[in-house]
């Protein structure tokens, strides 16, 4: 005598509908506490007076009307869009490097490492090491630039120069960040195609650029992301380097935000979260365009 099979359980017949969404649960819920809920108490904040500690005070829009009659952030607007169109010259050297690195040549793990090493160390490494590159008395780039002009330059302490030294400061690192983006990218080319390529005789810039930057797009595409976030919330360098000085001529939005909110200039959170929410939408455009472009590139393939 046969026995009828037990119906299955709801978890058998769902399994393949319901393990997706298992597995993003973790993620999704990690993402919406460290990143979604701070984003809108950010918000929040930004409508409000309040000093961290006492009670809060709603008054509207006042902490944007104050921000732009507020000198300090035009001129940090300003060299934040000197930092963005700067900043982006990591891609290409990024990936002039990686191309550099290519190669199955004797010593190239040895070129490797040394390209390696300034993504590995600490920003705040990093802005040390050029503020004594740069110190007027001893620093090497003032002993080159009096070597050639005959006279001395303090970088850092130049309004006139200043943003772009501490821009070339961070673009050592960015470049060095792009390079493995582009290395790994370079690892995992379809060697086919380039074989096919050069049997129609694509060389040199032909080669590179109709078949080997195509298929770096996802590459480009990460290393975009990463350095316009990373010149936007450019705070380290600033911070180790100049402190915004001199006479803020160095400000930046991200240092901005921290003085009027956390220094000891007056724990303004409110003043400070409406700083941090106009970064976070001028962040929110350039990516918004890089991903409408990638999209639409996808699309047309």
């Amino acid at each position: 005598m046969q026995h009828d099979p037990q119906p299955a359980g709801f978890w058998k017949r769902n399994q393949m509908k319901i393990a997706p969404y298992v597995f993003f649960a973790p993620g999704a819920l990690m993402f919406s506490i460290y990143v979604l809920i701070p984003i809108v108490q950010s918000i929040w904040i930004s409508f409000q007076d309040w000093d961290g500690l006492g009670p809060k005070t709603w008054i509207g829009l006042a902490n944007y009307v104050e921000l732009l009659d507020d000198d300090t952030f035009y001129v940090a607007l300003k060299n934040n869009l000197l930092w963005l169109g700067l900043y982006l010259l990591a891609i290409p050297m990024g990936l002039a490097a990686a191309l550099f690195l290519n190669q199955n040549v004797w010593g190239i793990r040895l070129y490797k490492s040394m390209f390696f090493f300034p993504f590995v160390i600490s920003q705040v490494v990093v802005g040390l090491m050029f503020t004594w590159f740069y110190a007027p008395d001893f620093g090497l780039f003032s002993q080159m630039i009096k070597w050639l002009t005959g006279s001395e330059v303090a970088i850092l302490a130049d309004e006139r120069y200043v943003t772009y030294g501490i821009i070339v400061a961070g673009l050592w690192p960015q470049t060095a960040y792009c390079m493995i983006l582009y290395l790994t990218g370079l690892n995992n080319l379809n060697s086919e195609q380039i074989e096919a390529a050069r049997m129609d005789n694509a060389r040199g810039w032909r080669l590179l650029r109709h078949v080997i930057l195509p298929q770096l797009a996802p590459a480009t595409f990460i290393a975009m992301v990463v350095t316009v976030i990373g010149a936007l919330r450019s705070f380290d360098l600033v911070s180790i380097m100049t402190a915004g000085g001199p006479y803020g001529s160095s400000q930046v939005l991200s240092y901005f935000m921290y003085e009027q909110a956390l220094s000891e200039y007056g724990y303004r959170m409110g003043y400070g979260a409406a700083i941090a929410v106009v970064l976070f939408l001028i962040m929110m455009v350039f990516i918004t365009l890089f991903i409408v472009r990638m999209i639409a590139q996808e699309r047309n393939r």
